[in-house]
């Protein structure tokens, strides 16, 4: 086997302008975005409003070549062009011969040129690069007979395999790109291993693995050598003979089990298949492999309708708090390994486990999954379908049955990968325009004369392939989804609860009421940090647009309605002002990051233990962006964490105290509206994500947030066993106020703490709300002390002080917590990276301005 990378001397120009020359390309993988903005033929779209000055792009042909010298074929070998990547209308020209027409970004090609290749000097390889944009646009035309319809983009998308979120989406913006964005590569051989996959089974006691290794073998090689190694050691190997595949079995005493990061580690094992041609090694196949068995459990629950939906890791039953994941980049080539790695290390340090590919973007690099494997993140997968009703001609059904394939085989070694899912908001699209779906029909051939022919897609195609290549890994037909029931339905499968921000635009205080079994998408938009709006503003701190309502800054911000929906949540819970820009920021940041607290904390509350797993999972939407802009991520495009990054880390931790309050209203007679009497209650539990019962004292302490005097502070539960994985209710009561009957129940700030052997190991502070009707109080004496080693910083006030955030202008300093409530009597410690003897903190906190 011998590969050549076809990466260098590498040109493009427009292929449709006849004054346009070839430019050297600024790397290799490439789209034409980066080309032009190397060579500074187009404005940055990242800035200001340029997104706009760079449309024609993708309306334009384009066109890239290189030329590569021959290698030495002998009369045995063949020679085969692999492009592991084309985007996406792409016409594959070497040596004056067409030899490949794409129609599919995300499917890689193979082309035998051992007959085309010249037997003496260089090649020429040409790829046109047709307009996606327009060739969607003329299949729309030409296939009238389809219901079109989508969410975002328009309908030319849905007849193109290419990269949906590339049609801009309510976050990102429209960058058509193309080009040969994955590598290209020479590949001359008698004999190759086309795939390796490794079928894995752990034994119920977890005692044993049994791997079962195939690998499908190309050419004349009679022999295929399978060792299975760990940190370098052999574990175990076997030679087999080989026809056109071979097989080999091991089994694993004792087998070092993968498991999410917090739950156990996380080993691979090298898998290596070795083909042999006589005793010559002619080709070499590596995969790495975790050994671990992963089920999604569907059962029904005690007292309460429907069936559970939560994973279970080695027999271990995980509460799946997560993120939805974006691509990183509108210019993918452009996302390095390191890149990735550090997106990946983000979700974990903010202690989640699960991490969804949506279905909109791009079947992801390898960069990405490898740093799932190494950290421990899990994997729900979709297939490239999001918020459309799809066209189903035979053409694309068989475009679409290669490219499942083709990604399935690709990533189903991976043991971060835990579930397959069909497609993205299809099913919620096609109820919202009355899509004919009957669930009990189960003849797929009569589901293409219908007007939603997708589900063909979804509930033939897909699963089909799932079980052919993946049987042991569930594929889930769409998300949401719940067996034929209406995908609001709280009860089964998963839902997306977009009833706040979206939809009823429910209170945030009311994500109780908004539970599902799984909730694989909620949200709530916030502004990125200021230095993120600075680095798009084209004049930065100098430009005239630096304030929350400008023109452009509402450019970056590609949700409909978003400013109405951004003041109704920040009007109903607190008092802020447009100005200044920073201080706006902060109050978007702590309204998401009190919503998408509340939302975990509250359905975290349903993992109540075998059997009443009333949630197992929340998947904020999201974790990242694809540019700068104001959008529901919780982290900005420049891996900047949002304040709701911390909120969200500190209600996944190992172990966190919840607390609600509930008003009660009763009257002495019927129609009365005399003499009503008014409970305030507090509600308090304990949430152990731990794999033990830890026994734990409950503190409970309250004061006055007018005066800032303490007015309350008892033990409320003593060695109260919380439960091993799960939510343990703690207490009951009304809310302590230094008075009764006096009214003080909305004046009363009331914290919890559990503490362990006298140490604290869990604290949660509530606040009446909405927050704006509190008269809060400027403390004198807040104070935000950097320790000696600058490694940790000291927060203090002798009043209540809500969401106190530590700033700092240098990109270096990394808080490990951040957007504390501070109460009197306590000091509150965080982590920092970065910070020296010379760095300035400053603090902002809510009511600082008013």
């Amino acid at each position: 086997m011998h590969v050549t990378s076809i990466d260098q001397g590498w040109q493009f120009k427009q292929a449709d302008k006849e004054d346009s020359s070839f430019l050297p390309v600024a790397q290799f993988p490439t789209n034409v975005h980066l080309d032009l903005l190397h060579h500074k033929l187009i404005p940055d779209p990242y800035i200001g409003k340029n997104e706009l000055d760079i449309q024609w792009v993708g309306e334009a042909v384009w066109v890239y070549k290189t030329s590569f010298p021959s290698p030495s074929v002998n009369h045995r070998s063949k020679a085969i062009l692999a492009f592991d990547g084309l985007d996406t209308f792409a016409t594959v020209v070497l040596n004056g011969k067409t030899i490949l027409q794409t129609d599919n970004m995300f499917t890689p090609e193979r082309v035998d040129v051992t007959e085309t290749l010249s037997k003496d000097g260089d090649n020429e390889l040409a790829i046109t690069f047709d307009s996606a944009y327009l060739r969607g646009w003329k299949l729309v035309d030409n296939y009238t007979d389809h219901k079109w319809a989508c969410w975002n983009g328009d309908n030319s998308r849905l007849a193109v395999r290419k990269a949906q979120y590339h049609w801009g989406w309510d976050w990102g913006p429209v960058t058509l790109t193309c080009g040969p964005w994955r590598p290209i590569r020479l590949e001359v051989y008698e004999s190759r291993i086309t795939d390796l996959f490794a079928d894995i089974s752990i034994s119920d006691s977890l005692d044993n693995a049994k791997v079962v290794a195939y690998a499908d073998v190309e050419g004349r090689a009679s022999r295929v050598e399978f060792e299975l190694s760990i940190k370098g050691e052999a574990v175990s190997s076997q030679s087999v003979d080989v026809a056109s595949n071979a097989k080999a079995a091991f089994s694993i005493d004792d087998p070092k089990l993968w498991y999410p990061h917090r739950y156990g580690e996380q080993p691979l094992y090298t898998l290596t298949a070795t083909l042999f041609d006589g005793e010559d090694p002619v080709d070499k196949a590596t995969k790495s492999i975790g050994l671990r068995k992963i089920e999604l459990v569907q059962e029904p629950l005690k007292d309460q309708p429907g069936t559970s939906f939560f994973f279970k890791v080695n027999n271990i039953p995980i509460f799946c708090g997560g993120s939805n994941w974006i691509p990183a980049d509108n210019f993918i080539p452009r996302i390095s390994k390191k890149r990735y790695h550090d997106w990946v290390k983000l979700v974990a340090d903010g202690n989640q486990f699960m991490i969804r590919v949506w279905g909109g973007g791009i079947y992801e690099e390898e960069a990405f999954y490898e740093a799932c494997d190494e950290i421990g993140i899990l994997v729900w997968q979709d297939f490239m379908f999001g918020c459309g009703n799809y066209p189903c001609w035979p053409e694309l059904l068989k475009s679409i049955e290669r490219e499942a394939e083709a990604n399935v085989k690709r990533l189903r070694h991976h043991p971060c990968m835990a579930i397959w899912a069909g497609n993205n908001e299809d099913y919620a699209l096609a109820e919202s325009i009355n899509l004919t779906y009957d669930y009990e029909n189960k003849d797929a051939d009569s589901w293409l004369n219908t007007d939603f022919p997708a589900r063909y897609i979804y509930e033939k195609i897909l699963p089909d392939v799932c079980a052919k290549l993946i049987p042991k890994t569930y594929y889930h037909p769409g998300s949401p989804w719940g067996a034929g029931k209406p995908t609001s339905d709280a009860t089964v499968g998963d839902i997306h609860q977009w009833n706040v921000w979206h939809g009823s635009q429910e209170k945030y205080q009311n994500f109780d009421k908004l539970v599902g079994r799984f909730v694989s998408e909620f949200g709530m938009e916030a502004f990125p940090s200021v230095k993120t709006i600075d680095a798009y503003l084209p004049l930065g701190k100098d430009d005239p647009d630096r304030y929350p309502q400008s023109s452009t800054v509402d450019f970056h911000n590609k949700a409909d309605g978003h400013e109405r929906r951004l003041a109704l949540y920040l009007v109903e819970n607190m008092r802020y002002a447009p100005d200044p820009l920073e201080h706006f920021v902060y109050s978007t940041q702590l309204m998401q990051a009190e919503c998408l607290a509340s939302a975990y904390r509250l359905w975290k509350r349903e993992w109540r233990g075998p059997g009443r797993e009333y949630c197992g999972g929340a998947l904020v939407w999201q974790i990242n962006d694809c540019w700068p802009v104001t959008s529901w991520a919780i982290c900005d495009y420049y891996l900047r964490p949002k304040h709701a990054y911390y909120t969200v880390k500190r209600e996944m931790a190992p172990v966190s105290v919840g607390m609600t309050r509930r008003e009660e209203k009763t009257t002495k007679t019927k129609h009365s509206r005399v003499d009503v009497d008014v409970e305030t209650k507090i509600e308090i539990w304990g949430s152990n994500l731990t794999l033990e019962d830890i026994e734990a004292d409950c503190v409970v302490k309250a004061w006055d947030v007018k005066t800032g005097r303490e007015t309350y502070s008892q033990t409320v539960a003593s060695k109260i066993t919380l439960a091993a994985d799960a939510s343990t209710e703690i207490a009951a009561f009304e809310v302590p106020v230094a008075k009764p009957n006096a009214g003080l129940e909305a004046r009363t700030v009331v914290a919890a703490y559990l503490y362990q052997d006298g140490k604290q190991i869990a604290r949660y502070v509530n606040w009446p709300e909405p927050l704006k009707y509190l008269h809060l109080q400027k403390p004198k004496h807040l104070v935000a002390e950097l320790s000696a080693d600058g490694k940790s910083v000291a927060l203090s006030a002798e009043v209540p002080v809500k969401g106190v955030a530590v700033e700092c202008e240098a990109d270096e300093v990394v808080f490990e917590d951040n957007l504390i409530d501070v109460v009197p009597g306590e000091v509150v410690r965080i982590g920092v990276k970065g910070a020296s003897g010379g760095t300035v903190l400053t603090t902002r906190y809510l009511g600082m301005l008013n």
